[in-house]
């Protein structure tokens, strides 16, 4: 067995311990107070200088005695706003829940942060660690680059791990998604009619805002199936609309709010221009006018190609090859259509995403990602701690 991974073993139980902790204070967006506070202790118990850069963003240094290149590991450390329904020792003590797993990554970079330590003087140049806030509002990532994150020292490849669970792979089992594009675009819109409220008895009076936003609703479903390659995959989904408070009442205004995902940046910018055309050319039609505003824009994450060749023989060395997997046996054709706002890391360097299975149905783990009973397989997290720490000394060494 690696040394490295021989030594996240031997921690295993101090990984548990640290994830159970930060699953029991599940917090949720950019201010995580228990949350940041407590990896702050733990890296500074380690030896680190940790800072916080915004928010409840952290970042930490291990800097070898060589001088080398620079490499990111990041970790999400935000939760949901689920309650856990779960019937665990650990079980969350608030209204929130780290239903995404988020609480292992946390730990997981945690245990590299040890190891990392452990072998400081072979590292090669600067490992960057990157705990982020606010990764389920598809924000904290974005937040932290425009803190400065990527710079001093000047990031020059960055990787990550999702631990997922119900997958049909034994827990332990690294999924390494190929280089291209990984994860799809999120685009959060928000559509507001202003129509003219009045008696639902005299419509003729009225400019009726919910007739509005259904045809609206109906029109947008057809930019996917007459705009968008059949060959290309992409969503739009619309999550709520409201309007009105009485049978009897045409209500003065009414909303809806929706999300566009995409693979391609062409077919993402058509999504998002065509919204707005819809929006207000329906509006206009039935005497109404309609205002689009995207609250929330995160690009794909992109596994960059090169990186992807060079990790993917450094895992298969640390773990053995039968323990490596696609990222097809999950998703076919090798993508998510879920979003994940690394994908403002991936745009800025070369990036890569990694997927840890936290277990299958058949071992116990039916459940999967932001489902109130989600949970993962424990025995596994010292092997993403060893992945992180290993990943960014290996590569270090091969990219002086």
């Amino acid at each position: 067995m690696n040394k490295i991974l021989q030594e996240a073993k031997l921690i295993q139980d101090e990984i548990v311990n640290n994830r159970r902790y930060l699953h029991q204070n599940a917090e949720i967006g950019q201010n995580l107070p228990i949350t940041t506070k407590y990896i702050i202790e733990k890296l500074t118990e380690m030896g680190y200088d940790p800072k916080v850069i915004t928010d409840s963003a952290i970042v930490a240094l291990a800097r070898g005695k060589k001088e080398g290149k620079t490499f990111l590991l990041r970790a999400d450390i935000d939760a949901l706003p689920i309650v856990e329904e779960n019937d665990l020792e650990y079980k969350s003590t608030t209204k929130n829940m780290h239903a995404c797993g988020h609480d292992t990554h946390a730990a997981m970079l945690l245990g590299a942060a040890k190891l990392l330590k452990q072998h400081e003087d072979e590292i090669e140049g600067t490992v960057k660690l990157m705990f982020q806030p606010a990764e389920e509002q598809l924000s904290g990532a974005k937040s932290m680059i425009e803190a400065g994150v990527l710079e001093n020292p000047k990031v020059d490849a960055a990787a990550m791990i999702h631990i997922f669970s119900g997958m049909p792979v034994p827990a332990g089992t690294l999924l390494m998604p190929e280089g291209g594009y990984v994860s799809a675009s999120g685009d959060m819109f928000h559509i507001e009619v202003q129509g003219k409220g009045g008696h639902g008895a005299m419509p003729q009076d009225s400019v009726d805002p919910l007739n509005v936003i259904s045809h609206i609703h109906l029109a947008l479903q057809e930019i996917i199936s007459r705009e968008i390659p059949p060959s290309n995959a992409a969503v739009i989904t619309v999550g709520q609309m409201h309007g009105g408070n009485a049978a009897n009442i045409l209500p003065d205004t009414a909303f809806m709010e929706g999300t566009i995902r995409a693979f391609d940046k062409d077919d993402r910018a058509l999504m998002k221009k065509r919204v707005v055309e819809i929006s207000e050319g329906i509006a206009t039609t039935f005497r109404a006018k309609a205002t689009v505003d995207y609250r929330m824009e995160c690009p794909s994450v992109y596994n960059d190609p090169a990186l992807y060749e060079q990790v993917l023989k450094i895992n298969k060395d640390l773990l053995g090859e039968e323990n490596i997997k696609g990222f097809d046996v999950v998703y076919p054709g090798g993508k998510m259509t879920g979003s994940e706002d690394f994908g403002y890391v991936s745009e800025k360097v070369p990036g890569l995403m990694m997927v840890l299975s936290g277990g299958s149905p058949e071992e116990g783990f039916p459940y999967p990602q932001h489902h109130p009973k989600v949970n993962f397989c424990e025995d596994v997290f010292y092997i993403g701690s060893a992945v992180y720490a290993n990943t960014a000394i290996e590569w270090l060494k091969n990219n002086k």
